[in-house]
């Protein structure tokens, strides 16, 4: 098999594991949520949790994978990642069941960026395009049979089961991982910022976990703002400290290329109305419109058919039209499909449901191709490890931003209306909102350069009448001149 096709599918191996987890347990936060006793807005700690430990621990990744080379980083992280697995599966509580997924969160935290480290030091970058295409087609399998799978597991045996999928699949990966990964290293690596870790650590933790909980009831809201206030404090410190190092763990120096510039700054805003999807829809299905986990699943089944129907047509899309052109456009167009999610109520006709669903899975899936794609367009080898640690720190954040933003508008909507349990009613405003949020990453993505990422995606800018050959310019130039006289 092709290295550019060999070395995705065993990245894949991890993105499967997460895209599973993720979608089986947005589709069963009710029957979980019943079984240990919370409610299901409540479990979005165990969500924020795993996202809140990536976000933390993947500063460390890049310098962690230089340090003790990319395979031995990236089988030991599969092998974390299913302990917290097993660990969710005999969770008997919420601070049982949250413990675990923060443990997968370390796990996920080393998976993604190392992997796709693997991936930029080994494939070359006119084919970046497909290999990222490789890499989602395996991976979205994932939420593909997840909700079904997950809602049958759910409906017919027990929530436990869904966790323990994660075993086989880990053993695989791991598998791959020391048959055909090189130990990749740095021959120099770089001196480990650890004051910067841990002053980064407590700026993500303080102010998305802060932010998550606030309404919740959860803490007393003198430590919710304390919560905000330090992370703030810390992150700004850790800018500070950022500036005097050689080698900070999160070098927002290399923002200085528009590519990159735009894709965490348009993807975050992007992500975040976009990341609130998963968390939304399992719940509006479920606990408005009465459907079990498994008929749910079904449901939530279209828009992974969608994105996977993409993934064989992006890299010709954005080779036809260029990465500006189509994440401008697709930006917007992709926030209408969220958006119509509001107007489902129980008498919308399924099939009317599913067809939103797929189309819409398949323009987001479109647009992180190109997201994913466009953030390493400028940048050298020897950037790549800071730069997939800083790419991998946004999206984590971006997307527990919009798990928070998500829940806290259903929160408000229930609040407003003297509600005490939440109704198919309370949801619509969420989606518009999270639709509005993500709708604004257009402009980001607009005011790129038209022929950003050309030498990634292929795509052709015809050049202006100035840029024309001399030898071109010269003949017409004498073309006009025999005009004139026979004039």
């Amino acid at each position: 098999m092709q290295k550019e096709r060999l070395i995705p599918l065993i990245v894949a191996c991890a993105l499967f594991m997460e895209n599973m987890d993720s979608t089986v347990i947005a589709t069963s936060l009710p029957a979980i949520a019943a079984d240990i006793g919370t409610s299901p807005l409540t479990l979005k700690l165990a969500i924020t949790s795993y996202l809140l430990s990536l976000a933390v621990f993947i500063p460390a990744s890049g310098w962690t994978a230089d340090r003790f080379g990319a395979r031995a980083v990236f089988s030991a992280a599969i092998a974390v990642f299913m302990v917290g697995s097993i660990g969710c599966a005999m969770s008997s509580s919420i601070t049982d069941f949250v413990i675990a997924r923060t443990l997968q969160g370390v796990g996920g935290a080393m998976m993604t960026p190392v992997g796709r480290l693997v991936l930029l030091r080994s494939i070359d970058k006119s084919a970046l395009v497909n290999a990222m295409a490789w890499v989602t087609i395996p991976a979205l399998i994932g939420p593909l049979i997840g909700p079904p799978l997950g809602g049958f597991i759910t409906t017919y045996f027990s929530w436990h089961w869904i966790f323990l999928i994660n075993i086989p699949i880990g053993l695989l990966g791991i598998w791959m991982a020391l048959k055909f990964i090189d130990p990749i290293t740095s021959e120099v690596p770089e001196r480990f910022d650890l004051t910067g870790l841990v002053l980064a650590g407590l700026g993500v933790a303080g102010l998305a976990f802060g932010l998550s909980v606030a309404g919740l009831g959860l803490l007393p809201w003198p430590v919710v703002v304390a919560l905000i206030v330090g992370g703030a404090l810390a992150m700004g410190l850790y800018l500070r400290h950022a500036r005097r190092t050689a080698s900070p763990v999160l070098d927002f120096s290399l923002m200085r290329y528009p590519t990159l510039r735009a894709s965490l700054t348009g993807g975050f805003l992007f992500r975040l109305g976009i990341g609130a999807l998963p968390f939304l829809l399992p719940l509006l299905m479920q606990i408005g419109f009465g459907l079990s986990p498994f008929q749910s699943g079904l449901v939530t089944f279209a828009s992974a058919v969608g994105a996977l129907g993409m993934k064989t047509l992006a890299a010709r899309i954005i080779r036809a039209f260029g990465f500006r052109n189509i994440m401008t456009v697709n930006a917007v167009a992709s926030s209408i499909f969220l958006a119509a999610c509001a107007l489902f109520t129980p008498a919308t006709p399924l099939l009317l449901i599913m067809i939103i669903l797929i189309v819409g899975g398949f323009l987001r899936s479109l647009q992180f191709t190109a997201i994913n794609t466009l953030a390493y367009a400028e940048i050298a080898t020897e950037e790549t490890s800071r730069a997939t640690t800083l790419v991998s720190v946004v999206q984590q954040l971006a997307i527990s931003a919009g798990v928070a933003v998500g829940a806290f508008a259903v929160e408000a909507t229930i609040a407003a209306r003297h509600a005490t349990e939440p109704g198919a009613d309370d949801f619509w405003p969420a989606f518009v909102v999270v639709a509005i949020l993500s709708a604004t990453s257009c402009y980001a993505f607009w005011k790129l350069p038209v022929d950003a990422g050309h030498q990634i995606s292929g795509h052709k800018i015809p050049p202006p009448e100035s840029a024309m050959a001399p030898e071109a310019a010269a003949a017409e130039s004498t073309q006009d001149a025999r005009d004139q006289k026979l004039n």
